[in-house]
């Protein structure tokens, strides 16, 4: 689950501070402890000295560190039990204990190599946070609302707007809630205000919630992007391009209104074909149909969008409009 390097980053960061207030707290309670039971310090300066003495007896007596180490654990025995005495007679239980923030980790975010399940947890809510951001926060499925889409038969179509949106909302509803490595890809077609941005939100929020790693962007600062990581890259583009094509999940907004320069057909080509060999999950909604997008990107993009997305049609009438009305 490849994460950005910016939600690993902030995440890390809330992993240290966490790690920090909980160190602090612990300080709080100990100099809490020594206050109102002064012997409390005073055993601890013993066992802290105790164990420096056994280290220069392990030195001194050629490197016996067991035969030291047993010294001194017979010698603290006492002090030991006295403490945790003191401790149960004045404080809750655990008021004292050295428990680390996460015990597989101790708050470093990583047990080896791997990525700890605490710092993942974090990467879950920062990207999440990130997501939000770029709507409007209230796209989930619950709040889909099919009432916006009429009853009557479309002529077109020969179904009515809301029998075929309530099938688009299922569809996108069991895409996300079984979400996994062979998902395949969805994409969207139809004119403008028909809810296709919505879903893709709330799929994304849906994934992202699962904890997957999820890039949204719309398709003017997809290919800005792409575009600087080509002309003018540097550490934040790689990083973009690099999660574009490794993510989870990428939902790419409203293709066909960006501007149409020549990085856009190859960066386009590119980041689907290779999404496709790689079987990473893709989501793109569009305003144009397959004949509009091979004649305004290419045959070959057209072609791999029928065969490897499973199309969705949105019709109805626009609900912007519809809600700039009351409605």
């Amino acid at each position: 689950m490849p994460y950005s390097n910016d939600v690993v980053k902030l995440a890390r960061q809330r992993l240290a501070q966490q790690k920090a207030d909980h160190e602090a707290q612990y300080n709080r309670r100990l100099a809490q402890a020594y206050t109102q039971v002064p012997r409390l310090k005073e055993i601890d300066y013993q066992l802290r000295k105790t164990m420096t003495l056994a280290a220069q007896a392990a030195f001194v007596k050629g490197g016996d560190a067991g035969k030291a180490m047993e010294e001194v654990r017979k010698a603290n025995l006492s002090i030991q039990e006295e403490r945790k005495a003191l401790l149960a007679a004045n404080f809750e239980p655990g008021f004292l204990d050295e428990r680390p923030i996460c015990p597989h980790c101790s708050g470093n975010g990583y047990v080896g190599t791997q990525m700890c399940a605490c710092l993942r947890e974090l990467c879950r809510q920062e990207q999440l946070q990130q997501l939000q951001q770029l709507t409007t926060g209230v796209e989930r499925f619950e709040n889909f609302r099919l009432d916006y889409y009429p009853e009557q038969e479309d002529p077109v179509y020969r179904v009515s707007p809301r029998k075929l949106m309530e099938r688009n909302l299922g569809i996108c509803k069991r895409y996300a809630e079984s979400f996994g490595a062979d998902s395949g890809n969805l994409l969207f077609v139809g004119g403008t205000g028909l809810g296709k941005t919505f879903l893709s939100a709330c799929i994304a929020n849906a994934v992202a919630d699962k904890g997957y790693s999820v890039a949204y962007e719309s398709a003017p600062r997809l290919f800005e992007k792409l575009n600087k990581n080509q002309f003018e890259p540097d550490e934040q583009s790689r990083s973009e391009a690099a999660r574009f094509a490794g993510c989870d999940l990428l939902i790419l907004d409203d293709l066909g209104t960006e501007l149409t320069t020549s990085v856009v057909i190859p960066a386009l080509y590119g980041l689907v074909n290779d999404r496709l060999l790689a079987g990473k999950a893709t989501v793109i909604s569009t305003n144009l149909n397959v004949e509009e997008i091979a004649r305004r990107y290419s045959p070959q993009i057209a072609s791999r969008l029928q065969g490897g997305y499973k199309g969705l049609t949105f019709i109805g009438n626009d609900i912007r409009v519809l809600k700039n009305r009351g409605l």
